[in-house]
């Protein structure tokens, strides 16, 4: 059964099992979908559900319908779509298309173990691992100011007389400096992250379709290694390790033709993805959204 999924800034409100042939979406009581909301017009979309097959139409709303971020009048829905309407999206679900769709784009885009050149996936493993150690690096560097060996010379005479027995003030105490706990390390399987150790770990992410036949399709990032692209036309590896999410081009079929983040080469060196990133492999533009 298809179902619809309202949400607002990435929180859910409430799910729609879609049992009955009509839905009206607005914001007056009297529809299906109710979207209490100044932006969203007062009986603003309408959903039929004929068999197996589910159609949107706009009633001619004030500020439009969305789906997949394209201004639309009517459209067939397929699962995966999301529909914006005024500041809410309504994500559709079908679970009757979910996996043989979700089969069609992995068999399309996600590139088997068996199937990858062994020394590529090292050389990529090994530019992300090299990535990783720099951000971990950072990340851990100690913060200006919070050193004891930083300490600033002073005149004899200027400094602050101390008798032995007296309490040090509070305004000249060293400040206690608490060492950063180490970053949880993620549990892989071999289908993917134990989900018992999920909570501690790295948040689950993953990518969204934004361009093609697939658009709306998604596929989660529970691997410790993913393989994405068409080989011979352009491979990128994405790896999950403890201090994020790293894309690194594997193989391309012309030399220096590098997947794009947000518009720009990655080069030849493994770069972190940060939530929102648009990346672009092989012709295919995809979202990256940390859950």
């Amino acid at each position: 059964m298809a179902r619809l999924i309202l949400s607002l800034d990435g929180q859910v409100l409430a799910e729609y099992n879609m049992s009955k042939e009509r839905y009206t979406v607005g914001r007056l009581p009297d529809n299906d979908v109710r979207i209490d909301n100044p932006a969203v017009s007062g009986h603003h979309s309408l959903i039929i559900n004929i068999l197996n097959d589910s159609f949107l139409e706009d009633l001619n709303s004030t500020n439009g319908t969305y789906v997949n971020g394209k201004l639309i009048k009517k459209h067939a829905l397929q699962h995966g779509d999301v529909i914006t309407i005024g500041h809410h999206q309504l994500r559709f679900s079908d679970q009757q298309t979910n996996e043989t769709e979700q089969d069609e784009f992995e068999k399309t885009m996600v590139i088997p173990a068996g199937q990858q050149n062994a020394d590529q996936l090292a050389a990529a493993e090994k530019a992300a691992e090299k990535a990783a150690s720099v951000a971990a690096a950072e990340e851990s560097a100690p913060i200006s100011g919070e050193r004891d060996d930083l300490k600033v010379d002073m005149p004899e005479d200027d400094r602050p007389s101390r008798r032995v027995d007296s309490v040090e003030p509070e305004s000249v105490r060293r400040p206690v400096i608490q060492e950063k706990p180490e970053p949880a390390a993620h549990t892989a399987t071999s289908t993917g992250i134990d989900p018992s150790t999920a909570p501690s770990a790295l948040p689950l992410a993953k990518l969204q379709v934004l361009s093609g036949s697939f658009a709306g399709r998604e596929l989660e990032l529970t691997k410790a290694l993913t393989t994405l692209g068409r080989p011979g036309v352009q491979v990128a590896a994405i790896t999950r390790r403890a201090e994020g999410y790293f894309i690194v081009h594997v193989e391309s079929g012309e030399e220096g033709d590098y997947p794009l983040v947000n518009g720009q080469p990655i080069g030849a060196q493994a770069r972190k993805l940060n939530d929102n990133d648009v990346v672009q492999l092989a012709g295919v533009k995809m979202g990256f959204f940390i859950s």
